[in-house]
Protein backbone atom coordinates (compact mmCIF):
# COMPACT_ATOMS: atom_id res chain seq x y z
CA UNK A 1 0.00 0.00 0.00
CA UNK A 2 1.36 3.02 -0.87
CA UNK A 3 0.55 6.84 0.19
CA UNK A 4 1.31 10.31 -1.11
CA UNK A 5 2.14 12.24 2.58
CA UNK A 6 -1.59 14.38 2.59
CA UNK A 7 -1.23 17.69 3.77
CA UNK A 8 -3.15 17.03 7.60
CA UNK A 9 -2.10 17.63 10.91
CA UNK A 10 -2.12 14.48 12.45
CA UNK A 11 -0.77 7.32 12.07
CA UNK A 12 -0.08 -16.85 9.25
CA UNK A 13 2.84 -15.95 11.19
CA UNK A 14 4.62 -15.85 7.97
CA UNK A 15 2.09 -14.08 6.33
CA UNK A 16 1.52 -10.69 6.72
CA UNK A 17 0.17 -8.18 7.43
CA UNK A 18 0.19 -5.54 7.08
CA UNK A 19 -2.60 -4.16 4.19
CA UNK A 20 -1.97 -0.73 6.51
CA UNK A 21 -4.15 1.31 8.95
CA UNK A 22 -6.43 2.88 6.03
CA UNK A 23 -7.95 -0.57 5.50
CA UNK A 24 -9.45 -0.42 8.61
CA UNK A 25 -11.89 1.63 6.90
CA UNK A 26 -11.45 0.99 3.40
CA UNK A 27 -9.74 -2.42 2.05
CA UNK A 28 -6.64 -2.94 0.79
CA UNK A 29 -4.88 0.64 -1.22
CA UNK A 30 -1.97 0.33 -3.64
CA UNK A 31 -1.26 3.51 -3.58
CA UNK A 32 -1.95 7.17 -3.59
CA UNK A 33 -0.76 9.83 -6.11
CA UNK A 34 -1.82 13.14 -4.89
CA UNK A 35 -1.08 16.68 -5.41
CA UNK A 36 -0.78 18.28 -2.16
CA UNK A 37 -1.22 21.92 -3.21
CA UNK A 38 -4.75 21.41 -4.97
CA UNK A 39 -8.08 19.81 -3.35
CA UNK A 40 -8.82 16.30 -5.24
CA UNK A 41 -11.63 16.46 -8.09
CA UNK A 42 -15.16 16.98 -6.81
CA UNK A 43 -17.20 14.52 -8.62
CA UNK A 44 -21.26 15.37 -9.55
CA UNK A 45 -24.05 12.77 -9.32
CA UNK A 46 -25.13 12.03 -13.05
CA UNK A 47 -25.08 9.67 -15.60
CA UNK A 48 -26.93 6.57 -16.75
CA UNK A 49 -26.14 5.55 -12.87
CA UNK A 50 -27.78 8.19 -11.52
CA UNK A 51 -30.60 8.40 -13.81
CA UNK A 52 -31.38 4.97 -12.95
CA UNK A 53 -31.41 5.88 -9.06
CA UNK A 54 -33.09 8.70 -9.26
CA UNK A 55 -36.17 6.93 -11.37
CA UNK A 56 -36.10 4.36 -8.61
CA UNK A 57 -36.40 6.99 -5.83
CA UNK A 58 -39.46 8.71 -8.23
CA UNK A 59 -41.13 5.57 -8.95
CA UNK A 60 -40.24 2.18 -7.13
CA UNK A 61 -43.14 0.17 -5.10
CA UNK A 62 -41.86 0.28 -1.87
CA UNK A 63 -39.44 2.78 0.33
CA UNK A 64 -35.63 2.88 -0.61
CA UNK A 65 -32.96 4.10 1.15
CA UNK A 66 -31.78 5.82 -1.79
CA UNK A 67 -27.99 6.98 0.03
CA UNK A 68 -27.20 3.21 0.63
CA UNK A 69 -28.32 1.85 -2.54
CA UNK A 70 -26.07 4.86 -4.23
CA UNK A 71 -23.36 3.67 -1.39
CA UNK A 72 -23.87 -0.22 -2.90
CA UNK A 73 -23.86 0.69 -6.74
CA UNK A 74 -20.64 2.63 -6.59
CA UNK A 75 -18.76 -0.15 -4.19
CA UNK A 76 -19.78 -2.60 -6.75
CA UNK A 77 -18.60 -0.13 -9.88
CA UNK A 78 -15.10 -0.33 -8.36
CA UNK A 79 -14.91 -3.73 -7.08
CA UNK A 80 -15.11 -4.64 -10.97
CA UNK A 81 -11.72 -2.95 -11.91
CA UNK A 82 -9.20 -4.28 -9.56
CA UNK A 83 -8.55 -5.19 -5.77
CA UNK A 84 -7.29 -1.47 -4.68
CA UNK A 85 -9.98 1.07 -6.05
CA UNK A 86 -11.97 1.38 -2.93
CA UNK A 87 -15.09 3.85 -1.82
CA UNK A 88 -14.82 5.73 1.68
CA UNK A 89 -17.75 7.04 3.23
CA UNK A 90 -17.34 10.08 5.13
CA UNK A 91 -16.75 8.35 8.35
CA UNK A 92 -14.97 5.73 6.86
CA UNK A 93 -12.82 8.16 5.63
CA UNK A 94 -12.02 10.82 8.13
CA UNK A 95 -11.21 7.42 10.37
CA UNK A 96 -8.84 6.42 7.61
CA UNK A 97 -6.61 9.34 8.17
CA UNK A 98 -6.73 9.09 12.12
CA UNK A 99 -5.79 5.52 12.19
CA UNK A 100 -2.87 6.52 10.14
CA UNK A 101 -2.20 9.44 12.10
CA UNK A 102 -3.14 8.74 15.58
CA UNK A 103 -3.45 6.39 18.38
CA UNK A 104 -6.42 3.59 19.08
CA UNK A 105 -7.12 0.59 21.38
CA UNK A 106 -8.77 -2.64 19.93
CA UNK A 107 -7.40 -5.80 18.25
CA UNK A 108 -4.96 -4.96 16.11
CA UNK A 109 -5.92 -5.88 12.51
CA UNK A 110 -6.22 -4.14 8.94
CA UNK A 111 -9.32 -5.63 7.49
CA UNK A 112 -11.23 -5.71 3.73
CA UNK A 113 -15.25 -6.00 3.87
CA UNK A 114 -15.05 -8.62 0.59
CA UNK A 115 -18.82 -10.46 -0.29
CA UNK A 116 -20.49 -9.62 3.05
CA UNK A 117 -17.01 -11.00 5.22
CA UNK A 118 -14.45 -9.53 7.29
CA UNK A 119 -11.44 -10.60 5.70
CA UNK A 120 -8.22 -10.06 7.96
CA UNK A 121 -5.71 -8.13 5.71
CA UNK A 122 -2.86 -8.01 8.09
CA UNK A 123 -2.61 -8.35 12.18
CA UNK A 124 -0.67 -5.06 12.85
CA UNK A 125 2.87 -5.64 13.69
CA UNK A 126 3.20 -5.78 17.68
CA UNK A 127 -0.35 -5.44 18.21
CA UNK A 128 -2.96 -8.50 20.27
CA UNK A 129 -4.20 -10.02 17.26
CA UNK A 130 -0.25 -10.67 16.18
CA UNK A 131 0.47 -12.46 18.87
CA UNK A 132 -2.55 -14.63 19.38
CA UNK A 133 -2.11 -16.17 15.67
CA UNK A 134 -4.62 -14.10 13.84
CA UNK A 135 -3.26 -14.57 10.17
CA UNK A 136 -3.34 -12.65 6.56
CA UNK A 137 -6.64 -14.10 4.82
CA UNK A 138 -8.88 -15.44 8.40
CA UNK A 139 -12.28 -14.49 7.92
CA UNK A 140 -14.23 -13.19 10.63
CA UNK A 141 -17.23 -15.14 11.19
CA UNK A 142 -18.66 -14.53 14.92
CA UNK A 143 -17.89 -11.86 17.43
CA UNK A 144 -19.06 -12.85 20.97
CA UNK A 145 -21.22 -14.85 19.31
CA UNK A 146 -22.62 -12.64 17.18
CA UNK A 147 -22.85 -13.99 13.43
CA UNK A 148 -21.22 -11.15 11.21
CA UNK A 149 -21.00 -12.76 8.64
CA UNK A 150 -23.40 -12.22 5.44
CA UNK A 151 -25.25 -9.51 7.53
CA UNK A 152 -24.12 -6.44 5.67
CA UNK A 153 -22.10 -5.35 7.86
CA UNK A 154 -20.36 -2.00 7.31
CA UNK A 155 -16.63 -1.08 8.67
CA UNK A 156 -18.08 1.19 11.04
CA UNK A 157 -19.88 -1.53 12.51
CA UNK A 158 -16.77 -3.62 12.43
CA UNK A 159 -15.08 -1.03 14.58
CA UNK A 160 -17.54 -0.63 16.95
CA UNK A 161 -17.70 -4.39 17.72
CA UNK A 162 -13.44 -4.55 17.57
CA UNK A 163 -12.31 -1.24 18.99
CA UNK A 164 -12.23 -0.57 22.74
CA UNK A 165 -10.55 -0.12 25.67
CA UNK A 166 -7.13 -1.18 26.89
CA UNK A 167 -7.42 -4.53 28.98
CA UNK A 168 -10.96 -5.86 27.55
CA UNK A 169 -11.31 -9.06 25.63
CA UNK A 170 -13.29 -9.84 22.95
CA UNK A 171 -13.97 -13.11 21.58
CA UNK A 172 -14.16 -13.85 17.77
CA UNK A 173 -14.33 -17.34 15.76
CA UNK A 174 -12.88 -17.11 12.17
CA UNK A 175 -12.77 -19.56 9.33
CA UNK A 176 -8.99 -20.25 7.87
CA UNK A 177 -8.58 -21.18 4.11
CA UNK A 178 -7.94 -24.54 4.22
CA UNK A 179 -9.45 -25.49 7.67
CA UNK A 180 -12.87 -27.01 7.61
CA UNK A 181 -13.86 -25.60 11.59
CA UNK A 182 -13.77 -22.74 12.96
CA UNK A 183 -10.87 -21.28 14.90
CA UNK A 184 -11.63 -19.18 18.33
CA UNK A 185 -9.80 -16.68 19.54
CA UNK A 186 -9.85 -14.71 22.56
CA UNK A 187 -8.02 -11.54 21.94
CA UNK A 188 -7.10 -9.01 25.05
CA UNK A 189 -7.38 -5.55 23.66
CA UNK A 190 -4.71 -2.89 23.38
CA UNK A 191 -3.24 -0.03 22.53
CA UNK A 192 -1.94 -0.73 18.90
CA UNK A 193 1.23 1.10 18.51
CA UNK A 194 1.77 4.30 16.96
CA UNK A 195 5.41 3.81 16.06
CA UNK A 196 6.22 2.28 12.37
CA UNK A 197 9.38 1.44 13.12
CA UNK A 198 9.29 -1.88 15.79
CA UNK A 199 12.95 -2.27 17.13
CA UNK A 200 16.47 -0.58 16.12
CA UNK A 201 19.59 -1.98 18.09
CA UNK A 202 23.19 -3.11 17.56
CA UNK A 203 23.49 -6.89 16.87
CA UNK A 204 27.61 -6.57 17.63
CA UNK A 205 30.08 -4.03 17.01
CA UNK A 206 29.45 -3.01 13.43
CA UNK A 207 25.88 -4.37 12.89
CA UNK A 208 23.17 -2.63 12.87
CA UNK A 209 19.02 -4.16 13.11
CA UNK A 210 16.05 -1.65 12.21
CA UNK A 211 12.48 -3.04 11.27
CA UNK A 212 9.88 -0.75 9.75
CA UNK A 213 6.64 -2.17 10.32
CA UNK A 214 4.82 0.27 7.66
CA UNK A 215 5.43 3.69 6.17
CA UNK A 216 3.62 6.13 7.69
CA UNK A 217 3.47 10.06 7.94
CA UNK A 218 6.15 9.32 11.17
CA UNK A 219 8.71 7.01 9.64
CA UNK A 220 11.21 9.11 8.26
CA UNK A 221 12.06 11.06 11.32
CA UNK A 222 11.66 7.94 13.17
CA UNK A 223 14.03 6.18 11.28
CA UNK A 224 16.44 8.58 10.44
CA UNK A 225 16.38 9.38 14.17
CA UNK A 226 17.21 5.59 14.60
CA UNK A 227 19.96 4.96 11.89
CA UNK A 228 21.66 8.14 13.13
CA UNK A 229 21.90 6.53 16.49
CA UNK A 230 23.19 3.36 15.28
CA UNK A 231 25.68 4.98 12.88
CA UNK A 232 27.26 7.16 15.98
CA UNK A 233 27.60 3.33 17.51
CA UNK A 234 29.57 2.30 14.78
CA UNK A 235 27.08 0.67 12.44
CA UNK A 236 28.86 -0.45 9.29
CA UNK A 237 26.23 -3.05 8.32
CA UNK A 238 22.70 -2.31 8.52
CA UNK A 239 19.71 -5.54 8.05
CA UNK A 240 16.19 -3.65 7.47
CA UNK A 241 13.33 -5.70 7.99
CA UNK A 242 10.33 -5.05 5.95
CA UNK A 243 8.89 -8.58 6.33
CA UNK A 244 5.34 -8.19 6.83
CA UNK A 245 5.02 -4.54 5.89
CA UNK A 246 1.99 -3.81 4.05
CA UNK A 247 3.32 -0.21 2.81
CA UNK A 248 2.08 2.85 3.30
CA UNK A 249 3.20 6.64 2.50
CA UNK A 250 5.33 6.70 -1.01
CA UNK A 251 7.68 9.48 0.17
CA UNK A 252 8.45 7.67 3.40
CA UNK A 253 9.33 4.77 1.28
CA UNK A 254 11.57 7.23 -1.08
CA UNK A 255 12.88 9.25 1.62
CA UNK A 256 14.52 6.20 3.59
CA UNK A 257 15.79 4.70 -0.17
CA UNK A 258 17.45 7.97 -0.53
CA UNK A 259 19.31 7.35 2.62
CA UNK A 260 21.16 4.05 0.94
CA UNK A 261 21.77 5.49 -2.82
CA UNK A 262 23.89 7.93 -3.66
CA UNK A 263 23.73 10.54 -6.02
CA UNK A 264 20.92 10.94 -8.20
CA UNK A 265 19.72 7.52 -8.65
CA UNK A 266 16.05 6.60 -9.99
CA UNK A 267 14.23 5.43 -7.29
CA UNK A 268 10.84 4.41 -8.74
CA UNK A 269 8.14 5.93 -11.48
CA UNK A 270 4.54 5.74 -11.88
CA UNK A 271 2.67 6.11 -15.17
CA UNK A 272 -1.09 5.48 -16.51
CA UNK A 273 -3.37 6.24 -18.98
CA UNK A 274 -3.88 9.35 -18.73
CA UNK A 275 -1.07 10.04 -15.99
CA UNK A 276 2.47 10.97 -17.73
CA UNK A 277 5.31 8.78 -16.37
CA UNK A 278 6.70 10.63 -13.23
CA UNK A 279 10.26 10.01 -11.88
CA UNK A 280 10.99 9.50 -8.46
CA UNK A 281 15.30 10.13 -7.96
CA UNK A 282 17.59 10.19 -4.50
CA UNK A 283 19.55 13.10 -3.76
CA UNK A 284 23.28 13.50 -2.60
CA UNK A 285 21.89 13.83 1.62
CA UNK A 286 21.89 10.09 1.89
CA UNK A 287 23.46 8.86 5.71
CA UNK A 288 24.17 5.51 4.89
CA UNK A 289 25.32 5.56 1.31
CA UNK A 290 28.58 2.86 1.72
CA UNK A 291 27.74 0.13 3.91
CA UNK A 292 26.52 -3.12 3.88
CA UNK A 293 22.85 -3.37 3.37
CA UNK A 294 20.62 -6.74 3.50
CA UNK A 295 16.84 -6.21 3.71
CA UNK A 296 14.55 -8.94 4.69
CA UNK A 297 11.18 -9.07 3.09
CA UNK A 298 8.33 -11.61 2.98
CA UNK A 299 4.74 -12.59 1.73
CA UNK A 300 3.45 -9.96 3.67
CA UNK A 301 5.91 -6.79 2.25
CA UNK A 302 3.73 -5.33 -0.58
CA UNK A 303 3.83 -1.51 -1.77
CA UNK A 304 5.79 0.87 -0.27
CA UNK A 305 8.06 -1.79 1.00
CA UNK A 306 8.63 -3.20 -2.59
CA UNK A 307 9.86 0.43 -4.21
CA UNK A 308 12.06 0.17 -1.45
CA UNK A 309 13.39 -3.29 -2.08
CA UNK A 310 13.21 -3.14 -5.65
CA UNK A 311 15.06 0.17 -5.76
CA UNK A 312 17.71 -1.43 -3.53
CA UNK A 313 18.10 -4.35 -5.60
CA UNK A 314 17.98 -2.91 -9.35
CA UNK A 315 20.99 -0.31 -8.00
CA UNK A 316 22.68 -3.51 -6.61
CA UNK A 317 23.08 -1.70 -3.27
CA UNK A 318 22.32 -4.08 -1.21
CA UNK A 319 21.35 -7.89 -1.12
CA UNK A 320 17.37 -9.33 -0.61
CA UNK A 321 16.82 -11.77 1.90
CA UNK A 322 13.48 -14.05 2.13
CA UNK A 323 9.98 -14.96 -0.37
CA UNK A 324 8.92 -13.36 -2.90
CA UNK A 325 6.82 -10.00 -1.62
CA UNK A 326 3.51 -9.77 -2.25
CA UNK A 327 3.35 -7.89 -5.56
CA UNK A 328 1.41 -4.78 -5.32
CA UNK A 329 1.68 -2.14 -7.47
CA UNK A 330 -0.88 -0.01 -8.20
CA UNK A 331 -1.10 3.61 -7.35
CA UNK A 332 -4.57 5.41 -6.00
CA UNK A 333 -5.73 8.75 -6.35
CA UNK A 334 -7.80 10.31 -3.85
CA UNK A 335 -11.51 12.04 -5.17
CA UNK A 336 -13.50 13.75 -3.05
CA UNK A 337 -17.35 13.66 -3.85
CA UNK A 338 -19.34 16.16 -2.62
CA UNK A 339 -20.70 14.57 0.67
CA UNK A 340 -17.35 13.97 1.85
CA UNK A 341 -17.12 10.33 0.98
CA UNK A 342 -14.60 9.69 -1.30
CA UNK A 343 -13.13 7.11 -3.85
CA UNK A 344 -9.94 6.10 -4.53
CA UNK A 345 -9.22 5.09 -8.45
CA UNK A 346 -6.14 3.16 -9.96
CA UNK A 347 -4.58 5.45 -11.69
CA UNK A 348 -1.06 4.83 -12.69
CA UNK A 349 1.53 1.93 -12.18
CA UNK A 350 4.48 1.96 -10.63
CA UNK A 351 7.82 0.57 -11.61
CA UNK A 352 11.25 -0.43 -10.35
CA UNK A 353 14.07 1.52 -11.90
CA UNK A 354 15.21 -1.18 -14.01
CA UNK A 355 11.22 -1.04 -15.56
CA UNK A 356 9.25 -4.15 -13.44
CA UNK A 357 6.32 -3.66 -12.63
CA UNK A 358 5.61 -6.44 -9.70
CA UNK A 359 1.59 -6.13 -9.34
CA UNK A 360 0.80 -9.50 -9.21
CA UNK A 361 -2.26 -10.72 -11.83
CA UNK A 362 -6.07 -9.61 -10.45
CA UNK A 363 -8.02 -10.88 -13.42
CA UNK A 364 -9.17 -14.03 -11.89
CA UNK A 365 -11.06 -11.60 -9.19
CA UNK A 366 -10.60 -10.64 -6.02
CA UNK A 367 -11.24 -13.72 -4.06
CA UNK A 368 -8.58 -15.63 -5.81
CA UNK A 369 -6.27 -12.36 -5.16
CA UNK A 370 -6.30 -12.52 -1.68
CA UNK A 371 -5.89 -16.50 -1.67
CA UNK A 372 -2.53 -16.06 -3.93
CA UNK A 373 -0.03 -16.51 -0.76
CA UNK A 374 -2.14 -18.98 0.46
CA UNK A 375 -1.81 -20.78 -3.27
CA UNK A 376 2.26 -20.61 -2.40
CA UNK A 377 1.73 -22.54 0.14
CA UNK A 378 -0.34 -25.36 -1.39
CA UNK A 379 2.29 -25.00 -4.30
CA UNK A 380 5.67 -25.41 -2.85
CA UNK A 381 6.71 -22.00 -3.93
CA UNK A 382 7.66 -20.99 0.34
CA UNK A 383 9.40 -24.02 1.03
CA UNK A 384 11.63 -24.09 -2.20
CA UNK A 385 13.11 -21.70 -4.54
CA UNK A 386 12.83 -23.94 -7.23
CA UNK A 387 9.35 -23.75 -7.29
CA UNK A 388 9.14 -20.13 -8.47
CA UNK A 389 8.87 -19.99 -11.97
CA UNK A 390 9.07 -17.10 -14.10
CA UNK A 391 8.63 -16.72 -17.40
CA UNK A 392 11.60 -14.90 -19.94
CA UNK A 393 8.91 -12.37 -20.66
CA UNK A 394 9.35 -11.28 -16.91
CA UNK A 395 13.48 -11.08 -16.68
CA UNK A 396 14.92 -7.55 -16.52
CA UNK A 397 18.67 -6.59 -15.42
CA UNK A 398 20.50 -4.69 -12.30
CA UNK A 399 22.58 -1.91 -12.76
CA UNK A 400 25.95 -4.47 -12.55
CA UNK A 401 23.61 -6.69 -15.01
CA UNK A 402 22.21 -9.07 -12.86
CA UNK A 403 18.54 -10.69 -13.33
CA UNK A 404 15.83 -10.02 -11.57
CA UNK A 405 11.86 -10.48 -12.33
CA UNK A 406 8.63 -8.57 -12.32
CA UNK A 407 5.57 -9.09 -12.91
CA UNK A 408 4.33 -10.57 -9.00
CA UNK A 409 6.61 -9.23 -6.41
CA UNK A 410 10.21 -8.71 -5.60
CA UNK A 411 12.09 -12.00 -5.57
CA UNK A 412 15.14 -12.26 -3.40
CA UNK A 413 18.62 -12.82 -3.87
CA UNK A 414 18.88 -14.92 -1.16
CA UNK A 415 15.65 -17.52 -0.50
CA UNK A 416 14.89 -18.54 2.73
CA UNK A 417 11.90 -21.39 2.97
CA UNK A 418 9.61 -21.41 5.70
CA UNK A 419 10.46 -23.66 8.41
CA UNK A 420 7.40 -25.70 9.84
CA UNK A 421 9.55 -28.57 11.49
CA UNK A 422 8.45 -27.06 14.87
CA UNK A 423 4.91 -26.25 14.46
CA UNK A 424 1.99 -28.31 16.33
CA UNK A 425 -1.49 -28.23 16.91
CA UNK A 426 -0.30 -27.12 20.75
CA UNK A 427 1.90 -24.15 19.75
CA UNK A 428 -0.94 -23.47 17.56
CA UNK A 429 -3.65 -23.27 20.47
CA UNK A 430 -1.28 -22.01 22.70
CA UNK A 431 -0.84 -19.03 20.27
CA UNK A 432 -4.84 -18.97 19.25
CA UNK A 433 -5.49 -18.20 22.97
CA UNK A 434 -3.13 -15.51 23.62
CA UNK A 435 -1.59 -17.45 25.91
CA UNK A 436 1.99 -16.20 26.23
CA UNK A 437 1.37 -12.64 26.54
CA UNK A 438 -1.15 -12.95 29.34
CA UNK A 439 1.37 -15.74 31.00
CA UNK A 440 4.07 -13.20 30.85
CA UNK A 441 2.10 -10.57 32.89
CA UNK A 442 0.95 -13.02 35.32
CA UNK A 443 4.43 -14.39 35.49
CA UNK A 444 5.39 -10.71 36.07
CA UNK A 445 2.88 -9.55 38.26
CA UNK A 446 4.45 -12.28 41.22
CA UNK A 447 8.25 -11.94 39.76
CA UNK A 448 8.59 -8.77 38.84
CA UNK A 449 11.20 -7.35 41.52
CA UNK A 450 12.95 -10.44 41.55
CA UNK A 451 13.89 -10.33 37.91
CA UNK A 452 14.76 -6.83 37.80
CA UNK A 453 17.20 -7.62 41.20
CA UNK A 454 18.73 -10.45 39.56
CA UNK A 455 18.75 -9.36 35.79
CA UNK A 456 19.08 -5.59 35.95
CA UNK A 457 19.80 -5.24 32.29
CA UNK A 458 18.75 -7.18 29.32
CA UNK A 459 22.45 -8.69 28.55
CA UNK A 460 22.19 -10.06 32.04
CA UNK A 461 18.44 -11.41 31.64
CA UNK A 462 19.58 -12.68 27.96
CA UNK A 463 22.22 -14.89 29.17
CA UNK A 464 21.60 -16.01 32.48
CA UNK A 465 17.77 -16.38 32.43
CA UNK A 466 16.97 -20.01 31.60
CA UNK A 467 13.14 -20.88 30.16
CA UNK A 468 13.35 -24.39 32.01
CA UNK A 469 13.11 -22.86 35.42
CA UNK A 470 9.43 -21.97 34.45
CA UNK A 471 7.83 -24.57 32.28
CA UNK A 472 5.98 -26.15 35.30
CA UNK A 473 4.48 -22.57 36.07
CA UNK A 474 3.85 -22.63 32.26
CA UNK A 475 2.21 -25.68 32.09
CA UNK A 476 0.08 -25.14 35.07
CA UNK A 477 -1.36 -22.05 33.68
CA UNK A 478 -1.82 -23.10 30.42
CA UNK A 479 -4.18 -26.10 31.95
CA UNK A 480 -6.01 -23.42 33.81
CA UNK A 481 -7.06 -21.97 30.30
CA UNK A 482 -8.19 -25.33 29.77
CA UNK A 483 -5.65 -26.51 26.96
CA UNK A 484 -4.31 -29.57 27.43
CA UNK A 485 -0.50 -30.03 26.99
CA UNK A 486 0.31 -32.71 25.45
CA UNK A 487 4.42 -33.65 26.05
CA UNK A 488 5.19 -34.76 22.62
CA UNK A 489 4.04 -31.64 20.93
CA UNK A 490 5.55 -29.64 23.97
CA UNK A 491 8.73 -31.50 23.11
CA UNK A 492 7.91 -30.54 19.29
CA UNK A 493 7.59 -26.99 19.74
CA UNK A 494 9.82 -26.65 22.94
CA UNK A 495 12.41 -24.11 21.06
CA UNK A 496 9.61 -21.59 19.93
CA UNK A 497 7.50 -22.15 23.15
CA UNK A 498 10.65 -21.21 25.03
CA UNK A 499 11.42 -18.28 22.88
CA UNK A 500 8.38 -16.55 22.54
CA UNK A 501 8.12 -16.71 27.01
CA UNK A 502 11.29 -15.25 27.47
CA UNK A 503 10.75 -12.78 24.54
CA UNK A 504 7.64 -11.96 25.71
CA UNK A 505 9.01 -11.12 29.58
CA UNK A 506 12.13 -9.50 27.96
CA UNK A 507 9.21 -7.03 26.47
CA UNK A 508 7.99 -5.82 29.56
CA UNK A 509 10.95 -5.66 31.47
CA UNK A 510 12.87 -3.74 28.93
CA UNK A 511 11.39 -3.08 25.74
CA UNK A 512 10.50 -4.06 22.33
CA UNK A 513 14.22 -4.22 21.25
CA UNK A 514 14.84 -6.89 23.78
CA UNK A 515 11.61 -8.98 22.29
CA UNK A 516 13.22 -8.87 18.90
CA UNK A 517 16.99 -9.85 20.40
CA UNK A 518 15.35 -12.74 21.82
CA UNK A 519 12.84 -14.04 18.57
CA UNK A 520 15.51 -13.12 15.71
CA UNK A 521 17.38 -16.19 17.57
CA UNK A 522 14.85 -18.63 15.83
CA UNK A 523 13.95 -16.38 12.97
CA UNK A 524 15.41 -18.24 9.93
CA UNK A 525 15.36 -15.27 7.59
CA UNK A 526 17.05 -12.88 10.57
CA UNK A 527 19.70 -15.38 11.12
CA UNK A 528 20.28 -15.79 6.89
CA UNK A 529 20.58 -11.97 6.68
CA UNK A 530 22.84 -11.64 9.63
CA UNK A 531 25.03 -14.73 8.34
CA UNK A 532 24.82 -12.86 4.48
CA UNK A 533 26.17 -9.34 6.23
CA UNK A 534 28.83 -10.77 8.30
CA UNK A 535 30.40 -12.72 5.21
CA UNK A 536 32.09 -9.90 3.41
CA UNK A 537 29.40 -10.13 0.16
CA UNK A 538 30.54 -8.60 -2.63
CA UNK A 539 27.51 -8.34 -5.15
CA UNK A 540 29.04 -8.89 -8.90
Amino acid sequence: MIFINLPMDKKYNYLLPLLLSVMLAAGMIAGYKFNPYNKPAIVKEGGKLGEVIDMIDMAYVDSVNIEKLTENAIRQLLFELDPHSVYLTKEENIESYQDLQGNFEGIGIEFNILNDTIIVVSPISGGPSEAVGIKAGDKIIYVENELVAGKGISTTDVRKRLLGKKGTQVRIKVLRPGMKNLLEFTITRDKIPNSSIDAAFMIDKTTGYIKINRFSAQTVDEFTTKLAELVLKGMTGLILDLSGNPGGYLDAAIKIADQFLNGKKLIVYTEGRQRKRQNYYSTSSGMFTNGKLVIIIDEGSASASEILAGAIQDWDRGLIVGRRSFGKGLVQEPILLKDSSEIRLTVARYYTPSGRFIQKPYQNGVQDYYMEMYHRFSNGEVFSKDSNNFPDSLKYKTAKGRIVYGGGGIMPDIFVAVDTSANSALLSELNRKGIFPTFSLFYLDQNRQFLLKNYPDFETFNKNFQVESIRATFIQYAEKQKISVNPNQFERSKKIIYAQLKAFIARHLYGNDAFYQIINQINPEFQSAYRTIISNYLIK
